[in-house]
Order: structure tokens, then sequence, then C-alpha cells
């Protein structure tokens, strides 16, 4: 079950929900998840190799992909939020459970609770 971290971005003061954890959205409706997360180029990608595979394997392969990239997709989201400048922003114990799942490091330049610290 995919968990939820409160993601800012300094620069713009937007804020979103980070993931990580396994995607259930993912898993029963593909690509469409990235879309409503405004991950164009993720969505984009996704669909044309879902499509691709389901169109050569009569959609046993989209359903396996399906299966891969529910497991793979929050980390990536939310690893490529950080990429982006965004901070992670929720408590600084959710902040350290995110990032040790996420395999991240925290440090002043992705934690708020870092910068409010110092």
């Amino acid at each position: 079950m995919a968990t939820q971290i409160k993601m800012e971005n300094p620069r713009t003061g937007e804020t979103v929900k980070g993931l990580y954890g396994f995607s259930w959205t993912t898993l029963f409706f593909g690509s469409f998840p990235a879309l409503f997360r405004k991950d164009f180029i993720t969505f984009i990608g996704t669909f044309v190799v879902l499509v691709i595979l389901a169109v050569f394997t009569m959609g046993i392969g989209s359903t396996i992909a399906m299966l891969a990239w529910a497991f793979m997709y929050n980390k990536y989201y939310t690893t490529n939020l950080v990429k982006k400048g965004f901070m992670f922003a929720g408590t600084h114990t959710e902040n350290e459970l995110a990032s040790a799942k996420l395999g991240l490091t925290l440090n002043a330049q992705n934690c708020k609770t870092l910068n409010t610290a110092n």
C-alpha cells in the first residue's frame, strides 16, 4: 500500500503529495495515474509501451508490465519530484521514513525540516 509524504517546492510554493510503496492505482489503471499527477512524459512513455505489449502478446505482456510498474512507479515519481527541486515537507519522522524507503539521504537541499533546524 502506498504511503503519502508532503512535498513542497520552495521556489514556486507548489505543494504535492509524494508517494512510496505499491501503487494500486497503477496496477488497475496502467499509465493513467501518471497523467493525473501531471507526469506527462511518463504517461506517454508508459502508455505507448503498454499498448505495444498488449498488441504483440494479446494483453498478457501489458498485464505483467503493469504489475511490475505498480511496484516501481511511486518511488520513480517521488524521486523525480526531488530531482525537480521539491523538498520533503512532512514531520521530520515522516521525512526520515520516506527518504529511507526511497533510498535517499536527507540533507538541507531535499528536506524542509533540516532547513528549519539549522
